[in-house]
């Protein structure tokens, strides 16, 4: 009788969890898009006045962004799902590695430097 009751016990406090996850996750969600039309509604980020709600808004959005990704983590790794997957040691730094990200850093920067060029040129 108490593993019946310790089993119904342990489905209702995941679900309660599993509901309390998805519930912060849609409402991280939801808070990034109004942020991300708010960013785009400002204007140039170099107006009088708009530098620092642009500041801060995006601060808003990366802690957004940073819980949404550990609150997913955790749904996914962690209680109450159990472990899904193992991930991988870390591999040996070699000379191939820091190519790798020397590479993708400099598409990234230009990525970037392209879209404020362009950003600079539609406003």
């Amino acid at each position: 009788m108490t593993e019946l009751a310790t089993d119904v016990d342990f489905a209702r406090v995941r679900d309660r969890t599993l509901t309390l996850y998805y519930a912060a996750t849609v409402l991280m969600l939801i808070g990034l898009g109004v942020l991300t039309v708010y960013t785009v509604r400002l204007g140039a980020p170099v107006d009088p006045g708009v530098e620092q709600s642009f500041g801060l808004a995006v601060a808003l959005m990366f802690l957004m962004g940073a819980l949404t990704a550990h609150l997913l983590d955790r749904l996914y790794r962690v209680w109450p799902l159990g472990r899904r997957y193992r991930p991988a040691p870390p591999g040996v730094v070699t000379d191939r590695s820091w190519a790798t990200l020397l590479a993708v850093s400099v598409l990234v920067i230009g990525g970037a430097a392209i879209a404020y060029i362009l950003a600079g040129l539609l406003a």
